[in-house]
């Protein structure tokens, strides 16, 4: 399936979403965005998918939000700013959110520039596999702006304030090497879409419904209190532990 500018495939057990904007270093506009979301429910309703692969098609992952384009038509910016209804997001923040939201691990694979709304992209990914020669920039300080793409909460779960404070208020770029050697990457790689597709095929092998249970418990604990994280965890874990001792098979649909 293919819209505009996000295309999505499915092999195996697979899916592959990639940005399709080329020209632009897939600059993200608010229809890309919506179409993210749209892609996301999509593949939300496979329970036969294991996990998604996430790119750019061209020289860049995303080179971020391509502000001219978007502020062309203010009125659709001040419509994407209104919180969707029971998500408790808007359209600028569900086109990242939605990716935490599926119970499949989503895998990021980047090179060339990953930059502002791309970045917050990436990070809203389970795991980030980069390139060599990619890049990385918080660049919303220079349009006079805060990353407001979900990139607060997920800058705070990946790295030190200080170092989220560093990248945001100076909006420089930083290459591969530091940005793993700091918890923004997972990996840096010369192949990082086989590094993903080997991770994909090693979390296929494990019960589908432990991954989702896994990836939704650390996402609604990471930073909360001790007491309301054990109560989450246990609350997370007696519908397998009730599924195991049924007999269900450990790679069974839900």
């Amino acid at each position: 399936m293919s819209t505009n500018h996000v295309d999505l495939t499915f092999e195996g057990n697979r899916a592959y979403v990639t940005l399709d904007r080329p020209d632009k270093h897939n600059g993200l506009t608010i229809d890309m965005m919506r179409e993210l979301i749209k892609t996301a429910g999509i593949i939300k309703r496979r329970s036969d998918i294991r996990a998604v692969i996430l790119s750019g098609n061209g020289p860049s992952f995303s080179s971020g939000l391509d502000v001219a384009k978007t502020m062309s038509d203010p009125l659709a910016v001040v419509r994407g700013f209104v919180p969707l209804p029971w998500k408790g997001t808007n359209t600028f923040q569900e086109a990242c959110w939605a990716w935490r939201r599926l119970p499949q691990p989503v895998i990021a694979v980047v090179h060339g520039r990953c930059y502002g709304g791309g970045l917050q992209l990436a990070l809203a990914a389970d795991f980030r596999f980069v390139t060599p020669d990619s890049e990385f920039s918080v660049m919303e300080a220079k349009h006079g702006l805060i990353p407001d793409m979900t990139g607060a909460a997920t800058l705070s779960r990946l790295i030190g304030i200080d170092q989220a404070l560093l990248l945001t208020m100076t909006a420089d770029p930083v290459d591969a090497v530091y940005a793993e050697r700091i918890g923004l990457v997972t990996e840096v790689s010369a192949d990082p879409r086989a590094a993903a597709e080997k991770l994909a095929d090693r979390i296929a092998t494990r019960s589908p419904q432990a991954v989702a249970s896994a990836k939704q418990l650390f996402d609604r604990t990471w930073q909360a209190s001790v007491r309301r994280t054990l109560a989450i965890e246990r609350a997370t874990q007696l519908p397998l532990i009730i599924r195991q001792a049924l007999g269900r098979g450990t790679n069974d649909r839900p």
